[in-house]
């Protein structure tokens, strides 16, 4: 009885290291290596707080997307000190706004464009769509589709780049399937390397959202691009 119940006990022990260590960031169930993916980097908000970005490692952060704007009139407060300080430093910037299903694409692309400077050698701008933390969603399929389409064609114009598309495998499901398939996606999987239905191919990959990193005193969302060096360089001068 007494060996069943130390037994017991050491997998309950266990148990909680495990989840302390996901929880706080210090294991994480994906580590893409450098050699099969080169270029890697964050993405940022006000959420991480003033960043050391001198102490950050710039092989592991070759690239950086700092959240700008959410909706038609949200910009967040921390982005033009991240955007100026993350060039400074060398990195690759780009910057996302998480459209809401409560505003439409033409207000939603008029308060990106007003925050976001456009610049040479900047990565495409993006378009964060996921349920978490949006509206609640009272049109349909194809209405969201509409803005979204709009939104696209706006920032594409503007900045004249491709937008890309931040997804979850949810959302992916619900409204992209066939949709949208000249735009690079940007795939949010913790879990695993993402494997989309209909086989499209991803360009960036959000495998930990709640990484470590020297210079960021909270967790930070990881992600890795899909291609060479010079495929990167690419993306970033056309």
């Amino acid at each position: 009885m007494n060996k069943v119940l130390i037994i017991f006990s050491g997998l309950i022990i266990v148990g909680l290291v495990l989840i302390y260590g996901l929880y706080s960031g210090y294991i994480r169930f994906n580590y893409p290596s450098l050699t099969e993916y080169p270029i890697q980097g964050i993405d940022v908000s006000h959420h991480q707080n003033e960043i050391n970005w001198q102490q950050l490692d710039k092989e592991r952060v070759r690239f950086v997307f700092i959240k700008a704007t959410e909706g038609s009139d949200f910009k967040d407060n921390s982005f033009t000190a991240n955007w100026r300080h993350a060039g400074e430093q060398g990195f690759v910037v780009g910057a996302y706004h998480f459209f809401t299903f409560c505003r439409s694409g033409e207000e939603q692309a008029i308060n990106f464009i007003e925050t976001v400077p456009k610049v040479a050698n900047m990565l495409p701008p993006v378009i964060d769509l996921e349920y978490g933390g949006n509206c609640q969603l009272t049109t349909g399929k194809e209405q969201v589709l509409a803005e979204i389409a709009i939104l696209i064609e706006r920032l594409e114009v503007f900045y004249q780049k491709k937008p890309i598309l931040y997804v979850t495998q949810e959302f992916f499901d619900d409204f992209l399937v066939g949709k949208f398939e000249q735009n690079p996606l940007w795939i949010r999987n913790i879990y695993r390397r993402p494997a989309l239905k209909d086989r499209r191919p991803w360009m960036f990959w959000q495998y930990a959202n709640r990484g470590r990193l020297s210079g960021i005193e909270t967790v930070v969302d990881l992600n890795t691009f899909n291609g060479t060096k010079e495929e990167f360089e690419t993306l970033i001068k056309n």
